[in-house]
């Protein structure tokens, strides 16, 4: 298929979804102030291309945000995704399945992953029909999305589903990652409580527990990293993204980290804040910077 500057939906997977049942469960939309997306049960990507001309070879893929229970999707990807077009940067929205499913199997903690994996070595596969720079794409995500980014990060190498084409030969691994309010920590003290009862339950394992805190994971390869939080998120701590600086910093990973004093949680883009919409500017020169 080939793009330009309009959007495109593709199939997450080519064959049998992982992890996934037929059930009675049917995706629903609902419409208030943003498209809140929920039971998701055909994961998808939404391609967002800048024109040609105005392509700088980048691209991000998004995870919007919901608490592993739904999916802001237009206010946390695809007005995201039209943003980062402004600049030239392709913008790759992921609709991923959420872990409270009744479709799931098992080993549900593993099934955002799954599709995380997938979407990336996806949009790698298509990297030269749509204008897209190998070395050039990186991941997004705010609040559980941010989790989920992280996760990507930091578990890019798991073997978490079986081949199913050609792109699944590709590495996973991001070129960069944006983390925007994310949840980072599973750690009682510091989590977002319903993500993590979603994703991992209410009383994991120190082992499960600690297997999807970021910041406990982090190597020598995981990409360069921009933070932003606000200081005063009620939702989801600020230390999330100060225990994942310090973890980056610890390894010699490069990172950047804006905290803002007050915005709280859930902010976008922050258009209607006269201080804090300015973030998005923080995030371009960040990505012009790049090495």
């Amino acid at each position: 298929m080939s793009l330009s500057a309009q959007d495109t939906i593709m199939p997450l997977w080519p064959n049998e979804i992982p992890n996934q049942k037929a059930s009675n469960e049917k995706e629903k939309v609902e419409t208030d102030r943003f498209d809140w997306v929920t039971n998701v049960q055909n994961p998808t990507i939404e391609v967002y291309l800048p024109t040609r001309s105005n392509a700088n070879g980048q691209a991000v893929v998004i995870f919007p945000g919901g608490g592993y229970y739904g999916l802001a999707y237009d206010w946390e990807g695809i007005d995201m995704a039209k943003a980062l077009n402004s600049q030239g940067v392709a913008g790759i929205v992921v609709k991923y399945r959420l872990p409270i499913s009744k479709s799931i199997t098992e080993d549900k903690e593993v099934v955002p992953l799954q599709d995380a994996q997938r979407a990336i070595r996806l949009v790698k596969s298509k990297a030269a029909e749509w204008n897209i720079s190998e070395g050039k794409i990186g991941i997004m995500g705010f609040s559980a999305g941010g989790h989920l980014a992280s996760t990507l990060g930091t578990h890019y190498n798991d073997k978490v589903y079986e081949k199913q084409d050609a792109a699944d030969e590709l590495s996973a691994r991001p070129d960069f990652m944006a983390l925007i309010y994310p949840v980072i920590s599973m750690d009682d003290s510091t989590t977002h409580s319903g993500s993590k009862g979603a994703l991992i339950g209410d009383k994991p394992s120190a082992e499960l527990a600690n297997r999807f805190s970021a910041n406990k994971n982090v190597t020598a390869d995981t990409p360069p990293t921009f933070l932003l939080h606000a200081q005063d998120d009620d939702g989801v701590p600020v230390e999330n993204s100060i225990l994942m600086f310090s973890a980056l910093k610890k390894e010699g990973i490069p990172v950047t980290m804006h905290i803002y004093p007050k915005g709280g949680h859930g902010f976008s883009l922050a258009l209607q804040d006269k201080r804090l919409k300015n973030w998005i500017t923080l995030l371009y020169d960040w990505l012009d910077n790049l090495e």
